[in-house]
């Protein structure tokens, strides 16, 4: 595989085509763990190994799955990765476990991961499935790390749960519930949106060279085209 396509498919995931912000994709868990950095970054690194690990399986077994089964397959891989996670975090990062809650066994049924399994890791190579569950886990990791910087900077003055003292007397505690976190999800969507969308597309140009219908055709262009000639 080539540099330049392994960079492609990774870059896609984080900016292109980054999960949360232009795909809309995993908006339960992205408001549910924002509030802090420390959680928003861990539920990012949870996802971005079960990404990976699930993607490369699928990919490699994307030869023996039956289509008529291979959603029911995809979810029980998924769920097995989850639960090795889940169990690894509970064990080594109690705090974090504990922060997350719940919300780390629902990684099982997060439409980004299922959504490249079906989309991507079943029709491509081992490699490249790999390469694009590191772009998604990453874009998504990213974009959960800048919802929850300005969440808990601005929210609670604090940075992964370290007080910022000039802050404490300016907080918008708003931004720390609910409503204020789809406040800031839309403004980086619009954002996002505006550097990777916001320029025009260039335009089209037409012509009837090459048109096996040209000659019968009574098109302003065809008749143009038909006196130049």
């Amino acid at each position: 595989m080539k540099k330049s396509n392994c960079l492609s498919i990774v870059s896609n995931g984080i900016l292109k085509e980054n999960p949360v912000l232009v795909l809309i994709l995993g908006t339960c868990p992205t408001l549910a763990t924002t509030t802090n950095v420390f959680g928003a970054f861990g539920m990012g690194i949870a996802t971005l190994m079960v990404l990976i690990c699930s993607n490369v399986l699928i990919s490699l077994l994307r030869k023996i799955i039956a289509d008529n089964v291979r959603i029911p397959c995809y979810i029980v891989i998924i769920a097995g990765f989850v639960t090795v996670v889940q169990m690894s975090i509970h064990a080594f990062l109690p705090e974090l476990y504990d922060l997350l809650g719940v919300y780390l066994a629902l990684i099982v049924v997060n439409c980004i991961i299922l959504g490249r399994a079906e989309m991507f890791a079943s029709k491509n190579s081992v490699g490249k499935a790999a390469l694009d569950g590191m772009g998604m886990g990453i874009g998504f990791t990213a974009a959960l790390c800048a919802i929850a910087t300005i969440r808990e900077v601005l929210g609670a003055a604090s940075f992964a749960g370290i007080a910022i003292p000039f802050l404490a007397n300016y907080k918008i505690e708003f931004l720390v519930k609910a409503p204020g976190g789809m406040v800031v999800y839309g403004l980086l969507i619009a954002l996002v949106s505006a550097l990777t969308l916001g320029q025009s597309p260039k335009k089209k140009e037409f012509s009837c060279a090459g048109c096996l219908n040209a000659r019968h055709c009574g098109s302003p262009t065809c008749t143009e085209e038909k006196e130049e000639a």
